[in-house]
């Protein structure tokens, strides 16, 4: 009999360490179940903030890509102002260029009848100039001419007359010795004194 109490005891011991394995599985397997419950929690935890963050970030992104489309439109607006505002510019400056232009055909015209009208003036000034020396020259030739022809007749004249004169001037005082002569024998006839008078 005593080998079978052995098997017996053999048997229990069995079962026993079965039984703690079985009981060792069922704690690790509690631990682990714990350990992924934890785990999950944890997943859980960052799954929900991911899924927060997410929303924020696609919230973000929407703002992002509004702001965006509004600056691009802004962009497009300001783009289309300044294409506008350059168009009028151009078409503005292209006018007063064209202006400016005839403007400068019309004073280069202007400019070159000026010119011309000048000339002709300086040709018309020289010209008298030239006829005005020439007749200051003449003139003057003749005023030479007539000075010395008048010296001449004024020499012929004045010795002439001084000829003439020294001629009367023999006559008168003969005349004149004569007539004093005369009146100093009235006087005398009268008895009066020529010296007294």
């Amino acid at each position: 009999m005593p080998p079978k109490k052995k098997s017996k005891e053999k048997k229990k011991k069995k079962q026993n360490d079965e039984g703690n394995e079985h009981e060792e599985k069922y704690r690790r397997s509690l631990l682990d179940v714990a350990i992924l419950k934890e785990h999950l929690a944890l997943r859980t935890d960052v799954a929900l903030h991911a899924k927060s963050s997410r929303e924020e970030l696609r919230k973000q992104l929407g703002e992002l890509e509004s702001d965006l489309s509004q600056e691009r439109s802004n962009k497009r607006d300001i783009t289309a102002d300044l294409n506008r505002r350059h168009k009028i510019m151009q078409a503005d400056m292209e006018a007063r260029i064209s202006h400016l232009e005839i403007k400068v055909i019309s004073l280069q015209q202007q400019l070159a009848q000026c010119q011309g009208e000048l000339r002709d003036e300086r040709e018309v000034h020289t010209q008298a100039t030239q006829e005005r020396e020439a007749i200051i020259s003449r003139l003057q030739s003749k005023l030479d001419n007539m000075e010395t022809e008048y010296e001449k007749v004024l020499h012929g004249s004045l010795d002439g007359l001084l000829t003439h004169l020294t001629e009367a001037r023999g006559t008168w005082e003969e005349e004149s010795a004569h007539i004093h002569q005369d009146f100093k024998d009235i006087l005398k006839d009268l008895g009066l004194n020529a010296l007294q008078m």
